[in-house]
């Protein structure tokens, strides 16, 4: 990637860190101050997340783990817990890996989790998923499943090449998740700059089923090699191999950004708008979950919630639950009328989509038997390398999970694993100066 950082006498500090993304399709920027920013911190949280094994039975492009048979025991799932309990308040308690279904203890797993006080939410390539151990799960006390399918896999039980193609399989699993009932069903989707425009794909076959697919999150592909002309350091010495990020031609080229998504999400829905997000710890113009919630009965949409909505969600939560609010429950998802209705005493954006429905009543494009379901769509932007090499991170990251009993972010805890410490990006010409001077 050729990176280049242009400057122009409006160009904020942060935008000259900023490693360009060059090229690329056009897509306007956003602006994180239109949205609620969500109160997610280290310790108090929506989500904490829990790595059961490294095994796999799938291997995926740009994966950073390496798939390795060594599921945790019931006695070290249990020291984790206990580290979240005392130093991490959260909702959800994602169970991840390698694929958690793997793992011969899931159940008592997820057992563990349910009587520790959290939502156990199972990421899953959904290969091991039978009915039977699904079932299973729910009477262990699972809450929900988030299922990664995407290109980045070559999987037994598809021979799609393109993501809509992988759609008969999603809706396969959600169709299964909804028969067992009670549980939430989300996807994950890895995108890069090669699958960009496949985004739309996906997009529009989520919209058509909003009663039993109730997330999709768009996870924005990141590795070393594109991120600009950097060396890398661990412990003050020099790192030649990254064995822990695989480049891979599957991700491109080029970096996207969550408003590249955004613009291909409009393609298919012009009134797609997001209502809250997380930062980043370094570039304050940066979005690193970005987060957009439709109301919706199967027939159609009735519009986006307004950012006033998801604070007060968050909000009321915390204050009757204890926990900023993460996943939602089925039963609660599809009560969007009635929920409508409550927060149209407050929110402008809610008395809208009420209107709406009000008048679709009245065009017999619906009825007032419908179900108003709540479905939402979240776009993750992974660790950015700026300009000068620092990491801008995920500020208030959700995935952290826990390695000899302390909090690291998951999606680097191979550089702890392997370095003791995270890398440190600097960039060549920098460090070619430096060796010039002591020369």
């Amino acid at each position: 990637m050729n990176a280049a950082v242009v400057e122009t006498p409006a160009d904020s500090q942060a935008d000259k860190l900023r490693i360009r993304i060059d090229p690329m399709p056009e897509a306007p920027a956003l602006t994180p101050q239109k949205y609620y920013r969500l109160p997610w911190t280290l310790n108090d949280n929506g989500i904490s997340w829990l790595e059961v094994t490294d095994a796999c039975n799938l291997t995926c492009e740009g994966c950073y783990r390496p798939h390795i048979d060594n599921h945790k025991s019931l006695e070290q799932i249990a020291e984790e817990l206990a580290v979240f309990k005392s130093q991490r308040k959260s909702d959800c308690m994602s169970l991840a890996g390698g694929d958690p279904l793997v793992h011969p203890q899931i159940v008592e797993i997820v057992r563990m989790v349910r009587e520790g006080g959290w939502k156990p939410i199972v990421n899953t390539n959904g290969l091991a998923l039978s009915r039977k151990l699904l079932h299973k799960l729910k009477e262990a006390g699972a809450s929900g499943f988030t299922f990664h399918i995407d290109t980045t896999q070559v999987r037994k039980d598809s021979k799609a090449e393109t993501e809509a193609e992988h759609n008969a399989l999603r809706t396969r699993f959600a169709q299964m998740v909804a028969e067992e009932g009670g549980l939430t069903c989300s996807f994950n989707q890895t995108v890069s700059v090669n699958t960009l425009d496949q985004v739309k794909d996906t997009m529009k076959w989520a919209l058509e089923h909003p009663d039993i697919v109730h997330t999709v999150v768009f996870i924005l592909f990141r590795s070393p090699s594109l991120t600009g002309d950097f060396e890398f350091y661990a412990n003050g010495e020099p790192i030649t191999s990254y064995d822990n990020y695989d480049d891979s031609p599957w991700g491109g080229d080029s970096l996207i950004e969550a408003r590249h998504v955004v613009a291909k999400i409009r393609e298919v829905d012009p009134e797609f708008e997001p209502s809250a997000y997380l930062g980043g710890t370094v570039d304050p113009k940066s979005t690193k979950w970005l987060i957009g919630a439709r109301m919706a009965s199967k027939k159609r949409g009735f519009g986006y919630v307004s950012p006033k909505y998801m604070e007060y969600l968050q909000m009321g939560h915390h204050l009757f639950k204890g926990t900023w609010l993460s996943y939602s429950t089925p039963k609660l998802l599809e009560r969007g009328k009635s929920t409508t209705a409550l927060f149209s005493l407050l929110d402008p954006g809610m008395r809208k989509i009420g209107k709406r429905f009000i008048r679709a009543m009245g065009h017999d494009e619906a009825s007032f038997r419908d179900k108003l379901h709540m479905q939402t769509f979240t776009i993750i932007q992974p660790v950015d390398l700026m300009a000068d090499g620092r990491a801008n991170m995920c500020d208030g990251c959700p995935d952290m999970t826990v390695y000899n009993g302390q909090l690291y972010w998951s999606c680097r805890l191979e550089e702890i694993k392997s370095h003791g410490c995270f890398m440190q990006a600097v960039p060549r010409e920098q460090q070619k100066g430096v060796q010039q001077q002591d020369s």
